[in-house]
């Protein structure tokens, strides 16, 4: 422990010591049960005489502010700070401004650890036990290693070079994504890569197009930059192109996967879609958050593969193949966006941590990654055939799964009236998980239904939970 303690001049010494003593432990800046420095070492580093502090802590003891203990030292005594007096404060300039935030929703919160359930269906959560420890830890050790070397300066905005090469290849392997190092930006999470695209694009009033029912973070981002959003309607073919309104300048969909009803955008549509977004002059936002995972049918074109006039912004995430604790994922930008994008980034938060990046680019450059999606793929197709077998059996009376080739959740619509906060009520009693659909809607009245993620539950648990729903949906009735 420091203490800051300034003596001035050779007179009353010891007061002034025992006073600006006494106002740390009165104002909490010395904890209850903090320990101070021996009077020796405390008056070697003052330019003081031993004697001198010990009559301050004497003083400071008498006024029962130091307990001392034989053998331990001194210490600050139980209840020794004071509750700071309530002070009129004139009302924040911004107020209004700061109650508008503090009341913004935040959806898709994940609980915390004592709030999960035994048997969780959350969605957007990859499987924990499957993360590739000692393969990461590897990876870790050689970007400690590059950093034992570095010259300790900021990196570049868009990130490190070695990553984006990385992503580059990944991204046009995996996905089919036309790209190249410098076309690649590196995010704190595909929620940085949103941020950007509207700070360059987005000034109040302008209108943006998205799914509906869709993700609700994107549409509080766009909303709080001052966009006008729209919601535009998603049939089996996904988004329904000819809704999308004139004026229109930026436009966020998720054809690999649609969030949250599953189903991919048809390739009519697809099309469609560029031929309107080049009609508008507007940027497409491409979210591809878990379409590494596809499970049916040959794998879908992105969308900015099929796009010849540069109006697709390409986001990914490695929160979903690997885990959200990283916070690392990458935007693809179109030429016409991709300077300004990485000078918003320069100014917002500057760059990535480095160390995570040298990491995550030897992950990809030695195989791991594509090895780990692999691993997963197993595994969540194994769960996600396991969740239709059951829905198509003894749950069918009760819900519809909607058709799903990619990702690691599914919607289930209800095919009778079911009271859904009821049933999620009473799932969570049993320790049983559920998601309501209804949030996700926004602009029109919510379908009745659950969004089923299997990414966190295990294969052996699937069963056994969904005999407790099917248990609780007949107690309903």
């Amino acid at each position: 422990m420091e203490l800051h303690v300034v003596i001035e001049g050779d007179k009353d010494l010891t007061g002034q010591l025992y006073r600006q003593l006494k106002e740390a432990i009165r104002a909490g800046w010395l904890a209850a049960g903090e320990r101070l420095p021996p009077s020796r070492l405390l008056a070697e580093r003052l330019g003081l005489s031993r004697k001198t502090v010990s009559e301050a802590y004497a003083r400071l003891t008498f006024d029962r502010l130091l307990t001392a203990r034989v053998g331990s030292g001194t210490f600050v005594a139980e209840g020794a700070a004071r509750k700071p007096a309530p002070v009129a404060a004139r009302a924040l300039a911004g107020s209004a401004m700061v109650e508008h935030w503090r009341g913004m929703s935040t959806p898709l919160r994940h609980p915390a650890p004592a709030g999960s359930a035994r048997y969780e269906y959350i969605g957007g959560a990859p499987a924990r036990d499957l993360f590739p420890h000692a393969d990461w830890r590897r990876c870790v050790l050689h970007a400690l290693r590059q950093g034992a070397r570095s010259r300790g300066l900021y990196g570049d905005a868009e990130g490190l070079h070695e990553l984006r090469d990385g992503i580059a290849r990944h991204a046009s392997f995996s996905r089919g994504v036309r790209c190249g190092a410098a076309d690649v930006l590196v995010t704190n999470g595909a929620q940085q890569a949103l941020d950007l695209i509207a700070r360059v694009l987005v000034e109040p009033g302008s209108t943006v197009a998205m799914e509906e029912p869709g993700y609700p973070p994107a549409r509080l981002l766009l909303e709080a930059q001052g966009a006008k959003v729209v919601g535009v309607p998603v049939d089996r073919e996904g988004l329904v192109v000819e809704r999308i309104p004139d004026g229109t300048r930026l436009i966020y969909v998720t054809p690999a996967h649609q969030f949250p009803l599953g189903v991919p955008m048809s390739e009519r549509r697809r099309r469609a879609l560029l031929a309107r977004a080049d009609e508008l002059g507007a940027i497409v936002i491409e979210d591809d958050y878990d379409s590494e995972f596809r499970y049916e049918g040959r794998p879908a074109d992105s969308l900015q593969s099929m796009d010849e006039h540069g109006r697709v912004a390409f986001v990914g995430t490695f929160s979903k193949t690997l885990s959200p604790d990283l916070r690392l994922g990458y935007l693809v930008a179109p030429p016409a966006v991709l300077e300004a994008v990485g000078t918003a980034r320069h100014l917002s938060d500057w760059h990535t941590s480095t160390q995570a990046q040298w990491a995550l680019a030897k992950f990809i450059a030695d195989g791991d990654l594509n090895r780990h999606i692999r691993r997963c793929h197993a595994a969540y197709a194994a769960r996600r055939e396991r969740i239709v077998q059951r829905f198509a059996g003894d749950l069918s009376p009760w819900f519809e799964l909607l058709p799903v080739t990619a990702g690691i959740h599914m919607a289930a619509i209800c095919r009778r009236e079911i009271d859904i906060g009821q049933l999620i009520a009473l799932a969570r009693r049993v320790d049983v998980g559920l998601y309501p659909l209804a949030p996700f809607f926004h602009f029109s009245p919510p379908r009745p239904g659950l969004m089923l993620g299997f990414g966190a539950i295990d294969e052996a648990d699937i069963d056994p939970s969904l005999d407790r729903v099917r248990d609780v949906l007949l107690q309903m009735g």
